[in-house]
């Protein structure tokens, strides 16, 4: 069966074929002139496919309290829970069963049979390799907004270490970001565009309240949604220019780890559903009338993040990346920044909203008064 780069999203599959240099036409997806893999005669995407394999087991090897929710077909599960195809799930079966055909033939139930993670009942193994342990997202969210809020046994902080390892992102020294604050028609000037001053911050996505941070966007588009600009407001924008190389972590890609990253399969498997929590509740909108106990959770996540250290005993983390919940068509994020004094705002311009666009389902539903 022949394949291509476009076949897959996962950048380490794209790049094992490329790097086999072969161009041809894919009999799975029809691309012409495309990077080829061949899997009667190629074996180099086996081993790593094994290896993800070797996280599930067929129900058969299971224990008979096996939660039978908790069971899936394999190409449903390749389909569903990691970012690796481009194809619908049969057409995964079809491949996968012919990249593995060895192990297609010594253990069929693997691929035909429903399969779950064992390791997923087991506590001792949960205690030490889950990002919540025993628990969910939701006693997680329960506990620091009603438990304790500074200190939970909820949370695997080595665990979570890991992951923001290999979601490390770097900018480099002079890269642009914007900021933008609701003004008059003259603007502020710069040395007022930066963070509030310590004690004065209001409680924010990535921030308790008192605790400044600077809030930054990718493009000028996405930091005049963030602020939530009306029509006929001014708006001052700065222009901030980065004075170091920084590490940040990027909660975008935190569910989009490479399913064969160095990550030990199991243990990524089995934080699978952890990692689109955490990526659905940093992108979540929050709405005017919420409760700043929404943004507990986040703020948790990001205060460990700033307590990373690296090998000198210096903050390994400048910051962390995440989606804009007010500019999600255009794809714009935002970047918060622990340290104020790692950008320079070299440039303004003020901008006069002229008016707003809304959208609304198309068919409304009515409800008798």
């Amino acid at each position: 069966m022949i394949c291509c780069t476009e076949c897959f999203r996962d950048i380490e599959v794209k790049s094992i074929i490329r790097r086999l240099q072969r161009l041809g036409r894919c009999t799975t997806c029809g691309n012409l002139n495309v990077y080829i893999y061949d899997t009667e005669t190629d074996d180099e995407l086996t081993e790593v496919f094994e290896t993800l394999l070797s996280a599930y087991t067929p129900v058969s090897s299971l224990p008979e309290e096996f939660p039978r929710g908790n069971l899936s077909l394999l190409k449903h599960e390749l389909h569903d829970s990691w970012n690796i195809f481009n194809l619908d799930p049969n057409t995964i079966y079809s491949l996968v069963t012919c990249i593995c055909r060895e192990r297609y033939r010594s253990i069929p139930e693997l691929f035909d049979a429903p399969i779950g993670i064992l390791q997923s009942e087991q506590r001792s193994y949960l205690d030490e390799n889950s990002l919540l342990k025993t628990y969910h997202w939701e006693d997680f969210v329960e506990a620091i907004k009603t438990q304790n809020r500074f200190h939970t046994d909820h949370l695997n902080e080595e665990v979570l270490q890991i992951f923001c390892s290999y979601v490390k992102k770097i900018y480099p020294v002079g890269s642009v970001f914007y900021r933008a604050r609701i003004s008059d028609k003259l603007g502020f000037p710069a040395d007022q565009m930066y963070a509030p001053p310590p004690g004065m911050a209001s409680a924010g996505r990535a921030n308790p309240e008192g605790i400044s941070h600077l809030y930054l966007s990718d493009e000028v588009m996405t930091t005049l949604k963030e602020v939530r600009a009306g029509a006929h407001d001014y708006v001052t924008v700065g222009r901030f220019e980065l004075n170091e190389d920084i590490n940040i972590v990027d909660l975008t890609a935190i569910n989009r780890i490479s399913a064969f990253s160095e990550l030990n399969a199991t243990q990524h498997a089995i934080n699978k559903r952890h990692l689109e929590k955490i990526n659905r509740e940093i992108a979540k909108p929050l709405r005017r009338q919420d409760s700043h106990l929404d943004y507990l959770p986040t703020q948790y996540i990001t205060d460990f993040i700033k307590s990373i250290k690296n090998e000198e005993g210096q903050r390994e983390y400048a910051g962390i990346e995440y989606v804009s919940t007010m500019n999600q068509d255009e794809k714009g994020f935002n970047l918060t920044v622990f340290d104020e004094s790692l950008f320079t705002c070299t440039a303004l311009t003020v901008i006069h909203i002229k008016g707003l666009t809304y959208s609304a389902p198309g068919r409304y539903e009515w409800r008798p008064v």
